[in-house]
């Protein structure tokens, strides 16, 4: 049986400033307020007001600079503007300038430059008639403790109100919202229950959580601006850090193991409420039934990720030696060896189970090196648990990055894991024994649009440089020795992926704007490509190339352009392989 946490219900922050200043008392006032709301439930907060005699401003505290120019500029008239951003001693000197991001790619001529610790952007526009207007948007942050105790300044609600619009405010001050509510009493929740010892401390642990919110694509690519998903990011990664503190272990251990925590964060007009359930593991549903082969496209079509029994299907064509694992929640994990000419390559996907093009570049891959003749190992789905999750989530939001799908059922990153039962991570071992690969291709992904954790500091702490999208990149990884095949691995794979049509220009175009709002890409960039050489200590291949396309949440032609990619890097690896390989 389930074992419920907290149940609770929030009023909406929304309703009870509107229910509040629409009495008889407050005509005449102006009301200035910032919180987590949609543009259009504030515009209707707003006209309400008015009825009352109440003339009202309600504006986003979620990504303020962002909403005062889709709301409140005629953007289209702009010839140039200049933005002076907050820098704060609690946060890194650019996250203000990250902060406003993607607008380097929605204004003409837009100059950033650093002011003060006041929490104001200080905007100077000028417009093609040559008028000019300056502007101060306030950006609402507190100071408060985070994880770990370092001092963070997050993004809170704020009311201001003046009785009559020539008089000081009577009220100027930071007002919790039921966005911050809601987390902090699920915070609050999880504290204050009685853990096991040790890990993992439950099997799955549901949050759900319903809410109004931002939730709405912008007009750039796959940008979105969501509050929506960012709860969902901030509920996910502080729990994390809290079961990594209650363990004795360091921030960001990939090894934690607590269970599998699942935000289920979704949208609703009716009153904001939280449920936490500790449940067990349900039991692997039997496969759904799924459309004849002859009526699915091919692999090189698909414009989503493709089901797991999909996957296991493709893999059903490749030829050789079989081996499997199974997961935590006892789904199979399966690869094979392929006998071969040359060199062998280890091939693998789905490690980070919401990077779902990666499973299709190492499907695509391996039936192209089968052709080819060529000698490797393929491990297309390496976290099926994690895969499923992701599905049932994206069944609700499907633009959503959903980090929760990331880690494995025990809430570890599979690569990770040391001690036994292994579960996944032995069919990742099994192919490197049989194949005796001295390269391991693995293919990743990041987000497609920003990333953030506006509850905690805004920035995703320990994850900051991933989060805005800088384009397809590689990563390599080397033991003692091996840096010099690392080193010209790098070169020919990006110099291969250079003549692929368009992606060129899909990184120029990614790594500008991620300059524009982040700084210098910290980055080395070989022809065309960002690529990272790092030396390791860890089990595995003496040679790792991981490859990142900001993949989450892309679906239709960018969903293929993306698998394309993984592909091609990988097909490109392995020729590289062949003359670097030691003997």
């Amino acid at each position: 049986m389930p074992n419920t946490l907290l149940e609770t219900s929030v009023p909406r922050t929304l309703i009870a400033w509107t229910d509040r200043f629409a009495r008889p008392e407050w005509r005449g006032a102006v009301v200035e307020g910032w919180l987590f709301e949609g543009a259009a439930a504030r515009r209707g907060a707003e006209e309400r007001l008015q009825a009352a005699g109440v003339q009202a401003r309600l504006r986003s505290a979620y990504k303020p600079l962002l909403h005062f120019f889709l709301e409140e500029v005629d953007r289209d008239q702009l010839a140039a503007v200049t933005v002076r951003y907050p820098v704060h001693p609690l946060a890194l000197p650019g996250r203000f300038m990250l902060e406003a991001y993607p607008l380097a790619a929605m204004l003409p001529a837009l100059r950033f430059e650093p002011g003060g610790e006041d929490l104001h952007y200080e905007v100077s526009l000028a417009f093609k008639d040559g008028r000019t207007r300056t502007e101060r948007v306030f950006a609402p942050n507190r100071e408060h403790e985070g994880a770990g105790g370092a001092g963070l300044l997050s993004p809170t609600g704020w009311l201001r109100v003046r009785r009559q619009a020539d008089q000081p405010p009577q009220i100027d001050e930071r007002h919790e919202t039921v966005f911050e509510t809601l987390f902090a009493r699920m915070m609050q929740a999880v504290r204050a229950y009685e853990w096991p010892a040790q890990e993992p401390y439950f099997e799955r642990l549901d949050i759900r959580v319903d809410l109004p919110g931002i939730d709405e694509p912008l007009p750039l690519g796959h940008e979105c601006v969501s509050t929506l998903e960012a709860l969902h990011e901030d509920i996910y990664f502080s729990l994390l850090e809290f079961f990594q503190e209650r363990s004795g272990r360091v921030l960001g251990d990939r090894r934690l193991q607590p269970g599998q925590i699942v935000p289920d964060v979704r949208a609703t007009g009716a009153a904001p409420r939280l449920r936490i359930t500790r449940t067990a593991f349900a039991s692997v549903p039997a496969p759904a039934a799924e459309p004849a082969a002859s009526a699915e496209p091919p692999l090189e079509a698909l414009e989503a990720a493709p089901t797991a029994q999909r996957v296991a299907r493709e893999l059903q064509t490749i030829l050789g030696q079989r081996f499997a694992a199974g997961s935590r929640q006892g789904r199979p994990v399966e690869g094979v060896y392929h006998q071969g000419k040359g060199a062998a390559v280890f091939v693998s996907g789905g490690q980070h189970a919401n990077e779902t093009s990666g499973v299709v570049g190492a499907l695509r891959a391996a039936q192209a090196l089968q052709q080819q003749l060529a000698h490797f190992a393929v491990l297309p789905l390496e976290n099926p648990d994690g895969y499923a999750l992701q599905r049932e989530l994206a069944a609700q939001n499907p633009r959503h990055m959903l980090h929760a799908a990331r880690y494995s059922a025990l809430g570890d990153d599979i690569e990770y894991r040391e001690q036994p039962p292994l579960y996944e991570r032995a069919a990742r071992d099994e192919a490197l024994a049989l194949s005796g690969a001295q390269l391991h291709v693995n293919l990743h992904g990041y987000p497609a649009h920003e990333w953030t954790r506006p509850l905690s500091g805004y920035l995703p702490q320990g994850f900051e440089l991933w989060t805005i999208p800088k384009g397809f990149f590689l990563i390599v990884r080397h033991h003692a020795g091996w840096e010099a095949q690392a080193r010209a691995l790098m070169e020919q794979v990006s110099a291969a992926l250079a003549q692929l049509p368009g992606l060129a220009e899909f990184n120029a175009r990614q790594l500008a704007l991620y300059e524009r709002h982040a700084g210098k890409v910290p980055f080395q960039v070989l022809h065309g490509t960002a690529c990272a050489l790092s030396k390791v200590d860890r089990p595995g291949a003496p040679v790792t190339l991981i490859t990142e396309f900001p993949d989450e949440t892309v679906h239709g032609e960018a969903f293929r352009f993306a698998h394309t990619v993984q592909t091609e890097a990988a097909l490109a690896a392995v020729r590289a392989w062949q003359s670097l390989a030691r003997r």
